[in-house]
């Protein structure tokens, strides 16, 4: 059966912690030179041409140069040196005035010249033709007309990659592209042959989407390119307004840049029923309730396919049987 639950168990305190102390009260912690504000020099490294950015109430930070941003919890990380894990607990313990002092890294460290991160040049994509997107509902049990609809979006191309017909999910930042064989079968030319292809330059962290995103209230935030292909097919069935993002990999976390298109948005994640992709729920269900998302999540265990089999992830659930789609109700946030 369906069971979600809230990922704001242990995060309030964070949260409240970020109530009370903003990027400007950090910025003076570090003693960084000058002043957090719109237009100034990072901190974090050499910037000869004011580069850096706080929007008004310190909550926020981006380097224009680097394309690094994110809240005041990633602002402490990147200032201290520590772990994630230990720069929410030093950023909870300074907000509460319990510590004193924090390890910082050493200014020489700090000021290590960076490069802005390029953006990356993809080979050319072409929207999937009817033989193309057949072949693909094929292999995924996707109906073609939500497939269709994802390739409207611009969410869903197709290229010839090492001579060999390929499926890719990208979107129009560009930052970011996976592709996948149209005939199901591994890259041969990777370490490990794996399935999934994430194209060369790619900013492997950039959720899938998320521009696309912004005029829908609700976002079903999916753990790869297949997930996020079902959740489009979902999203007609239900006849919901909400918009399909793909995280492509259960191992990254979501980049600080696009932290902030997801504040306000209420946001159901459908990650993998293993290990990893459990992992991969409570990384990003934590971000996004420190970006001002209200998050719950979607657990798959319990359900199974017409074939006898565990459903696994949501393009499993395509072939979920009878019992089980009648004790869900439903897949999506309404």
């Amino acid at each position: 059966m369906k069971k979600l639950y809230s990922n704001n168990s242990g995060r309030s305190t964070l949260a409240d912690a970020k109530s009370q102390l903003n990027i400007h009260a950090l910025w003076r912690h570090f003693g960084f030179e000058g002043e957090a504000k719109k237009s100034c020099r990072s901190p974090f490294r050499e910037d000869c041409n004011p580069s850096f950015s706080v929007n008004a109430d310190g909550t926020l930070w981006h380097d224009f140069a680097t394309g690094d941003g994110g809240d005041a919890v990633d602002f402490f990380q990147r200032a201290s040196g520590l772990s994630q894990k230990a720069a929410c607990k030093k950023f909870i313990e300074l907000a509460d005035g319990i510590a004193a002092t924090v390890p910082r890294t050493p200014q020489t460290a700090m000021l290590r010249p960076e490069q802005p991160k390029p953006r990356p040049t993809f080979p050319k994509f072409h929207l999937g033709k009817t033989a193309e997107l057949e072949q693909l509902s094929s292999l995924r049990q996707i109906p073609c007309h939500s497939l269709t609809w994802a390739s409207e979006r611009g969410l869903l191309s197709f290229s010839v990659l090492k001579n060999l017909p390929a499926w890719i999910v990208t979107d129009s930042a560009r930052l970011n592209a996976q592709a996948r064989r149209l005939d199901g079968q591994p890259w041969e030319h990777l370490d490990g042959c794996p399935k999934a292809w994430t194209l060369p330059g790619s900013w492997a962290a950039w959720p899938i989407g998320i521009n696309e995103a912004q005029d829908f209230s609700a976002i079903a935030l999916c753990e790869g390119g297949p997930d996020f292909l079902a959740a489009h097919d979902v999203a007609i069935r239900e006849q919901i307004s909400c918009a399909p993002v793909a995280m492509l990999g259960a191992t990254q976390r979501i980049h600080a840049t696009a932290l902030p298109l997801f504040a306000g948005k209420r946001v159901r994640i459908f990650g993998h029923d293993d290990l990893a992709g459990r992992a991969a729920v409570d990384r990003w269900a934590t971000q996004l309730v420190s970006a001002g998302a209200d998050v719950d999540a979607f657990s798959f265990a319990g359900l199974m396919r017409t074939d006898g089999q565990p459903v696994k992830d949501l393009n499993d659930s395509i072939l979920m049987d009878a019992a089980s789609l009648a004790a869900i109700g439903g897949f999506l946030p309404l």
